[in-house]
């Protein structure tokens, strides 16, 4: 069974990659939240290019992926749930939420650490906000990011069937909550309880770095209201609200070639922990009036 699964990943992973975007990219020319500001010939020729890159680089550098070491570590009685027993439906329900939790705990380490900022600050450097913008990662940050999930899936030992339903999950919810669609307001204030909603992500891809450091969930929305980090809406609401970073405001900073250099341009400003940048958040800055439009 773990060998079929390890065999047919790379074609699971492809459809539902290039399902789910054709699906976003025809939803946000029917209904789109936002005006956008830059052609997307633009971002998504070099958005689109990046992930080719990244994509190419992990493969060359690791000999084996997050689903393949489940496997391994299955054969080898490596991590938490290859030594205890516990139904199979129990081991991958929880091997699921941990894996979101450490994505989680990891994004947000990327904004504390100035030197891990500088990397994912990239991701926020887009002018614009849409669902390539969810694929739109530095490369060093994807070989730190597999490092990490690597380590997590030796320790848990989780059946390679639920780390391959977490990864095209977190792909497809990336490409959602990225996307630049319009869901009614009802439809959303419910499924942000379930599921990290456009609305519910934008706010973190805010220029305010009170916002940016907020909402650090890709997949489920529970841990940022459970840690303290959740923030409902935009201070000048989704439409009045500006997308991006200070430090890279220009349409050449997202080309290709700039994306690359950007970590190593300018200070680490921005960041959670940069005290310049970011005053005691404000208690009010999520019920301002106006903050759901």
């Amino acid at each position: 069974m773990s060998d079929t699964i390890l065999a047919a990943e790379p074609t699971i992973r492809l459809v539902a990659f290039l399902g789910i975007l054709a699906v976003m990219a025809q939803w946000e020319v029917a209904a789109p939240r936002r005006r956008r500001d830059i052609p997307r010939v633009v971002r998504w020729t070099n958005n689109l290019a990046l992930v080719v890159l990244d994509t190419a680089i992990l493969r060359l550098t690791f000999p084996i992926l997050a689903v393949g070491l489940a496997v391994m570590a299955e054969d080898r009685g490596w991590g938490l749930f290859n030594n205890i027993d516990v139904p199979v439906w129990v081991a991958i329900a929880v091997s699921m939420l941990l894996l979101d939790l450490a994505i989680y705990l990891q994004h947000v380490m990327f904004h504390a650490v100035p030197g891990l900022w500088r990397l994912h600050r990239m991701h926020h450097a887009d002018l614009d906000f849409d669902a390539t913008t969810g694929l739109r990662f530095h490369p060093v940050e994807i070989l730190i990011s597999m490092g990490i999930k690597l380590a997590v899936v030796a320790a848990l030992g989780p059946p390679a069937v639920a780390v391959l339903l977490f990864e095209v999950i977190l792909n497809a919810t990336a490409l959602f909550n990225h996307a630049n669609i319009d869901l009614p307001r009802p439809v959303d204030r419910f499924l942000r309880w379930i599921i990290v909603t456009p609305d519910m992500h934008r706010v973190h891809h805010s220029i305010d770095p009170r916002e940016t450091n907020s909402n650090f969930g890709f997949n489920l929305p529970w841990w940022d209201r459970l840690l303290g980090t959740y923030v409902a809406q935009p201070a000048k609401g989704h439409k009045g609200m500006m997308i991006g970073i200070k430090q890279f405001r220009t349409r050449r900073d997202l080309w290709l070639d700039r994306m690359l250099i950007q970590p190593f341009l300018g200070p680490a400003s921005g960041g959670a922990l940069d005290a310049r940048s970011n005053r005691k958040r404000s208690s009010s800055i999520s019920s301002k009036p106006g903050a759901d439009k």
